[in-house]
């Protein structure tokens, strides 16, 4: 038997890709989908940030044609409509050129253009220089994971916290904030939240607007996101969440917390961080900073716009060496696989993600 642990989008992506070998997937939750999949801005990446060569410009763009093949065959919501990476000042331009050569270098269509070109694509955002890339895209993830779901026996309600209590012949762990655990891994999983807010004028975006990140965070920074079921989110920050499945400041797991706080990773992560990690919480906490943030690639959008919306926690790796792993990463032992670090693009790549770890198998 295959047993694959973690019932969200990438486990079922798996499943799916040895679904002739009738695997069977274990999800401690009442149905599929509930965390990281549930909780994510609903993007179809194309693959422009990252790394040319690493795992996830390979997966990620492989994956993005693998789900809109999928969503055409079964009739899932999803809409190709492009999106704007937002140059504000002049010291991200030289950023925003990486971002063009990275897109080249991984064969996504994209374009530099000019503030009036901006202007035409998304009349209210404004910047002194953007990339245009027509081939990103919005879906409901949850929709993927329960189609999914159909082609495959799915076992919910089973937690599991040893993989040796399952007795297969191999155990695919995509337990996601928990696939430390599950794997025992020195490298641990710190839970980040991210916070969201709803637009009441969601006619000020047309598709997506994004600023252009910083390389020394794997966060894309707060942007506008039109959603496939209609309106348009603002988000997310990223904050630690004091639980992993901690959706709210008040969601605390003392476990949880004393686990991160005690890591040696994340007290040297503090150390080199600590400022943006608190703009990051000041910015949760207030409204107008977050606003602020907001303005920048969007002048039009006024604090009466803003209303609190949902939140999504990610799973991220930290090494020992208080570095945020930067790329997917799939760990073998006999009669074992461990998906260890499977955050966004996660679920654009995971179709691609199954097909890789199917070929592991």
């Amino acid at each position: 038997m295959i047993a694959i642990v973690g019932g969200g989008i990438v486990g079922l992506a798996t499943a799916y890709a040895l679904r002739d070998r009738k695997p069977v997937v274990f999800e401690k939750e009442r149905g599929v989908g509930r965390h990281q999949t549930g909780h994510n801005s609903g993007v179809i990446h194309s693959g422009i940030y990252y790394k040319p060569g690493s795992q996830k410009a390979k997966l990620c763009v492989e994956g993005a044609r693998l789900m809109r093949e999928f969503c055409r065959e079964h009739s899932i919501p999803h809409e190709i409509c492009g999106k704007v990476v937002v140059a504000t000042d002049d010291a991200e331009v030289p950023r925003l050129e990486e971002l063009h050569r990275r897109a080249t270098a991984n064969g996504v269509p994209a374009e530099r253009i000019r503030p009036e070109r901006l202007r035409e694509i998304e009349p209210e955002a404004r910047g002194i220089a953007a990339l245009h890339v027509p081939g990103t895209g919005i879906i409901d993830y949850v929709a993927v994971a329960r189609k999914l779901a159909t082609f495959v026996e799915v076992r919910t309600g089973v937690r599991v916290d040893d993989v040796r209590a399952l007795k297969a012949d191999l155990v695919i762990n995509c337990a996601g904030l928990h696939s430390d655990r599950v794997a025992r891994s020195r490298t641990k999983i710190v839970p980040f939240r991210g916070e969201y807010y709803t637009l009441k004028r969601p006619s000020l975006v047309r598709g997506l607007i994004y600023p252009v990140p910083d390389p020394a965070f794997p966060f894309l920074g707060v942007h506008f996101t039109r959603m496939v079921g209609g309106g348009v989110e603002a988000g997310p920050n990223a904050v630690l969440a004091l639980q992993r499945e901690g959706y709210r400041w008040s969601d605390i797991r003392v476990r949880d917390l004393l686990e991160t706080l005690a890591y040696r990773g994340f007290h040297t992560l503090a150390r080199r961080h600590w400022q943006m990690g608190l703009m990051e919480v000041w910015r949760s906490w207030s409204r107008a900073a977050f606003l602020r943030s907001l303005q920048r690639m969007l002048p039009a959008v006024t604090m009466d716009d803003l209303e609190p919306g949902g939140s999504g926690v990610r799973a991220q790796a930290l090494d020992p060496n208080g570095a945020l792993v930067d790329d997917f990463r799939i760990e073998r032992r006999p009669g074992q696989i461990h998906v260890l670090n499977a955050p966004s693009p996660a679920a654009t790549a995971s179709l691609a993600i199954g097909r890789h770890i199917a070929s592991l198998a």
